[in-house]
């Protein structure tokens, strides 16, 4: 594997740097970390490489192993590894990031979550992906397409080749990343040159004032644009440590349903007819399939015909096993245990809980990944964070809620039961109704209290007319 200063060896010759950038790929490719992810890339894909190559073979009387072209061979894959990836990169990135200040979310742009979530995508399945932040926008390297150039004295990413190739008999293009610009190759029948010589990473077009031809300057960032993000602190592959228990998984189901296939069909058992070869039982066999019906020529000879049935039990509590062992070992959530049955609000957060487990490590990778685009791109901000998606038991939750309400404000109530109820987005508007009706409350209140005081006071009023009335009548 290539180095950061394995290019610092090579120096500006042009015909030195073609050459190393050629060498940088084939030699990634060769390396154990390309091939894990190859790897399991293809698992992604549900395109299970063991099941996939699996060949049923026969034994001849020597010995000699042959193929297996009479019998089913069913190749049934699993997608369990891809529930499980995008469980966790969904669980954690989901809703996207919050920002402290909403210029950085300006800043980043629209289509930064959804790049986000495709770059932990990549480093799941992976092990670790890149980063690329291009001016206004960040694009995504994945561990097949990108070469990283390590420096050898501190572990910093440096440089980094992207190489991609539409097919195998077409031009392949690279691009050689570097601190001071980035350079453009292309192989035709594998013979290599500068496609573009090598630039700053901004592009600013400026016009001169003298005859106004557009002219370009370029410019770079502070920093490497380009920030790993490992899908955990080992920096490997999801796949590792399970890819045994799925294979071992596809093929138990597949051979299960080979016997099955193999079992449906009917075995004839022809006593007394010993003077009977190949041939003749192929054509007894095939006017049993024309009409349904055949005669014995020989005395005293039977046919039967018999089934067989294929034992499923213990087939089926292994399959079961493997299972849920698949989802223990890759600290995922099987919701199937939560389905079944009422599920109170403690038993759905304990069964959350080696997720959350794994989503918290991989927490920390993401906080890093942004750390190191934030400063490339120039923002400074605070750690953002993010809202993880849960199953919950509404109706004990809402409840809590409900009892606690005489300890909490209206509002905090009315949010916390909306995003509950899953209509979080119309808080808002539930908030302005609620302010109205408690105005128009509060103002026909306010008529009322005025109403009594009014009476009151004509009362008051009537009153004292009265006792005047009746003092000038003493008087007369």
């Amino acid at each position: 594997m290539k180095t950061y200063n394995d290019l610092l060896a090579v120096g500006n010759a042009k015909r030195n740097q073609l050459d190393f950038v050629r060498q940088c790929i084939e030699q990634y490719k060769s390396d154990q970390m390309y091939r894990d992810a190859m790897l399991a890339d293809e698992y992604y894909r549900r395109m299970n490489r063991t099941i996939t190559n699996y060949k049923k073979l026969l034994y001849t009387v020597r010995g000699e192993a042959v193929p297996d072209n009479y019998s089913a061979n069913y190749k049934m894959v699993s997608g369990d590894f891809q529930r499980i990836v995008m469980q966790e990169c969904q669980y954690l990135l989901g809703n996207g990031v919050t920002w402290k200040n909403q210029r950085t979310r300006n800043t980043l742009g629209d289509k930064f979550d959804t790049q986000l979530q495709k770059a932990a995508k990549y480093a799941v399945v992976g092990g670790f992906a890149f980063g690329f932040w291009n001016y206004d926008h960040m694009d995504v390297f994945s561990a097949l397409e990108f070469a990283p150039l390590y420096d050898e004295d501190n572990g910093a990413l440096m440089a980094g080749v992207r190489w991609w190739q539409v097919a195998p008999d077409k031009p392949m293009r690279a691009t050689l990343y570097e601190i001071d610009g980035y350079t453009d190759y292309i192989w035709r029948k594998n013979k290599g040159e500068i496609l573009r010589e090598k630039r700053g990473y901004i592009e600013r077009a400026v016009s001169t004032p003298v005859d106004a031809t557009t002219i370009y300057e370029y410019q770079n960032y502070p920093t490497f644009p380009i920030v790993p993000l490992f899908g955990n602190p080992e920096h490997q592959t999801a796949l590792a440590g399970i890819q045994s228990q799925i294979d071992c998984y596809d093929l138990i189901k597949s051979g299960f349903a080979n016997d099955l296939d193999d079992a449906s069909q009917i075995y004839w058992i022809i006593q007394n007819a010993g003077g009977m070869d190949e041939v003749d039982l192929q054509a007894f066999l095939n006017k049993i399939k024309r009409t349904h019906a055949a005669n014995l020529e020989d005395t005293g000879a039977q046919a039967e015909a018999h089934t067989l049935e294929v034992p499923y039990a213990a087939r089926e509590a292994i399959l079961d096993r493997i299972h849920r062992d698949l989802y223990r070992d890759a600290m995922a959530l099987d919701v199937e245990n939560i389905a079944n049955g009422a599920t109170t609000a403690t038993q759905i957060r304990a069964a959350y809980e080696p997720l959350n487990s794994k989503c918290d490590e991989f927490e920390y990778c993401v906080h890093e990944f942004l750390d190191g685009i934030l400063a490339v791109a120039g923002i400074n901000d605070e750690k953002p964070t993010f809202t993880r998606s849960m199953i919950i038991n509404v109706a004990e939750d809402v409840q809590t809620i409900i009892q606690a309400a005489n300890y909490l404000d209206s509002e905090y109530v009315t949010r916390k039961i909306m995003t509950l109820l899953g209509d979080g987005d119309q808080v808002d508007e539930v908030l302005d109704r609620m302010d109205e009706e408690n105005a128009e409350r509060m103002m026909s209140l306010k008529k009322q209290i005025e109403q009594l005081k009014q009476n009151k006071d004509n009362g008051e009023t009537e009153e004292n007319q009265t006792e005047e009335a009746e003092e000038d009548q003493q008087e007369k």
